[in-house]
């Protein structure tokens, strides 16, 4: 089923539910949504005997609205909306940023039974370079001047941490323009995980309520700078467990990921 909810400040949320039973809410990382995102669709329908999964696209995003002025806040109140429509406790899966939205919405107190993350980007040592503290201005300035291009090439370079002859050449691709549409939402994202990647521990104080289940995931495939983000939130939160997932990077595949959802929702 397709559909909309209408968030606390107006916007309209797109969003997809597929399956039925136990509410699963799938939370993207930047520049994803349902139309260049696949995985979210995928879990669902693997697990549509027994999750009603939603995906959606996040403010901004796809068929979803927007409405300024741009706070974290409104995105948690989209994601209240969403659980309303589901009826009851929702677990909430958030993807690379998605979990620093995922685990800021549960702090917040919204009716959320588990959390999972999948590799949040956190930056918390001295693994890789921090962001720098103006990252979300530059983002926010480049596309004001109507430079999407150049804020979308910013968030690879500084953020994904890719070559900068690397992202020169991705312009060419025939990708580069679906990104630049969602532009304007990296430094959405980027509010969400700054402090989170500033290259200093986590803030014991941000998540210190969430009191529900917590499964902090990363691949043992993937970029070593990626398991750290996992490994943080494990150790930080009382309630959280750290899984490695065997043979998965940043892109995990679904049929890994199904699995390992289902087996924590009923724990």
């Amino acid at each position: 089923m397709v559909g909309t909810v209408r968030s606390k400040d107006g916007t309209v949320i797109a969003f997809e539910v597929v399956g039925e039973g136990q509410p699963l809410i799938i939370v993207d990382g930047a520049t994803a949504h349902r139309a260049v995102n696949p995985l979210g669709a995928e879990v669902g329908e693997l697990l549509r005997d027994g999750f009603r999964t939603y995906t959606y696209d996040r403010r901004g995003r796809g068929q979803s609205g927007d409405t300024a002025p741009y706070a974290k806040e409104r995105e948690i109140e989209d994601l209240a909306a969403l659980i309303a429509e589901a009826g009851e406790p929702a677990v909430v899966c958030g993807f690379s940023s998605g979990a620093a939205l995922a685990l800021d919405a549960a702090a917040a107190g919204l009716p959320i039974s588990r959390v999972a993350v999948w590799e949040p980007p956190f930056i918390v040592d001295d693994t890789r370079p921090p962001l720098p503290p103006d990252y979300v201005e530059r983002l926010d300035e480049a596309v004001a001047q109507g430079r999407p291009g150049d804020a979308v090439a910013l968030f690879f370079t500084v953020a994904v941490g890719m070559p900068a002859e690397m992202v020169e050449g991705m312009r060419q691709s025939p990708f580069w323009a679906a990104v630049e549409e969602v532009a304007h939402t990296i430094a959405y994202d980027g509010r969400f995980v700054a402090d989170a990647m500033a290259g200093t521990p986590l803030d014991k104080g941000r998540w210190a309520a969430v009191d529900v289940p917590v499964l902090a995931l990363h691949g043992d495939g993937t970029d070593p700078s990626l398991m750290v983000g996992a490994r943080a939130v494990a150790e930080l939160l009382p309630t959280a467990t750290l899984q490695v997932v065997k043979g998965e990077q940043h892109t995990v595949a679904a049929e890994v990921l199904a699995p390992v959802l289902r087996e924590f929702a009923r724990r």
